[in-house]
C-alpha cells in the first residue's frame, strides 16, 4: 500500500511538473503572440498615423499656399485700386481743367464779340461821318469857295478862300481827322484860331458838321479884318 502510495505521488509530481511546463510554455506562447499582435497593431497604426499626418502637413502647405496666394491677389487688387483712385482723381482734375479753359474761351469768345460790336459801331459811325462830309462837299464848293482833300493819316482838310476880300485867292486851311475814340479832333489850323478848341469841344457834342464848318469860316473871315 505504501508503495501504490508512493508511486501516485512521483506521479503527481511528474504531472504537475509537466502541467507546469506545459502551462508555462502555452503563457510564454500566447505572451509573445500578443507582443507580437501588439507590435504589428502599433506598427500598422504607427504607419496609419504618419501618412495621416503627412496628408495633414501637406494640406497645411496647400492652406498657406492659398493664403499667399490670397495675400498677393489682395496687395495686387489695393494697388490696383489705388491706382484707379489716382486715374479718378487725375481724370477730375483734368475735366475740372478742360471746364476753366471752356469758360475761358467763352469768356474771351464773348469779350471779343463785345469788342466787334463797339469796332462795328465805331466804324459805322466813322463811315455815317465820311459820308455825311461827302454829302455836303459840293455845296460848301459851290457856295463857300471850299475845297476838301484827303490827305496822310487820315485826314480831312479843308481849304477855304475867298476869305480875305483884298486876296480872294489867299488859303485859309483848316485839318480834321477821326480818334480812336471815334470823336473829331481838330489836327491843325492855318492860320491859328483862338477859338478853334471851342469849335471842336462843340462839333464833339453837336455832331453838326456843317456848323462846324461855318463857324470855322466865320471865324477865318473876322481874322481877315483884323
Amino acid at each position: 500500500a505504501e508503495d501504490e502510495v508512493s508511486l501516485f505521488e512521483k506521479d503527481m509530481k511528474e504531472f504537475w511538473i509537466q502541467f507546469k511546463i506545459s502551462y508555462g510554455t502555452e503563457q510564454n506562447n500566447q505572451t509573445s503572440a500578443l507582443r507580437d499582435l501588439c507590435k504589428e497593431t502599433i506598427e500598422a497604426l504607427s504607419e496609419k498615423w504618419s501618412k495621416k499626418l503627412k496628408e495633414e502637413d501637406l494640406m497645411i502647405d496647400k492652406i498657406r499656399e492659398y493664403n499667399n496666394e490670397i495675400l498677393q491677389q489682395s496687395k495686387y487688387i489695393a494697388e490696383k485700386e489705388e491706382q484707379l483712385t489716382e486715374i479718378k482723381a487725375k481724370l477730375s482734375q483734368e475735366e475740372e481743367e478742360q471746364k476753366n479753359l471752356n469758360d475761358s474761351i467763352q469768356e474771351l469768345k464773348e469779350e471779343l464779340r463785345k469788342k466787334m460790336e463797339i469796332k462795328s459801331s465805331k466804324n459805322k459811325a466813322a463811315k455815317e461821318k465820311v459820308e455825311q462830309v461827302s454829302k455836303i462837299k459840293t455845296l460848301f464848293e459851290e457856295h463857300l469857295g471850299l475845297e476838301m482833300r484827303r490827305i496822310p493819316d487820315e485826314q480831312l482838310q479843308f481849304i477855304f478862300r475867298h476869305i480875305d476880300h483884298k486876296d480872294p485867292d489867299k488859303p485859309y486851311i483848316c485839318a480834321l481827322s477821326i480818334n480812336e475814340q471815334g470823336d473829331y479832333e481838330v489836327t491843325s489850323c492855318t492860320p491859328p484860331l483862338d477859338c478853334i478848341a471851342e469849335l471842336q469841344l462843340k462839333l464833339r457834342e453837336t455832331n453838326n458838321f456843317s456848323a462846324f464848318v461855318a463857324n470855322v469860316r466865320k471865324a477865318f473871315t473876322a481874322l481877315s479884318y483884323k
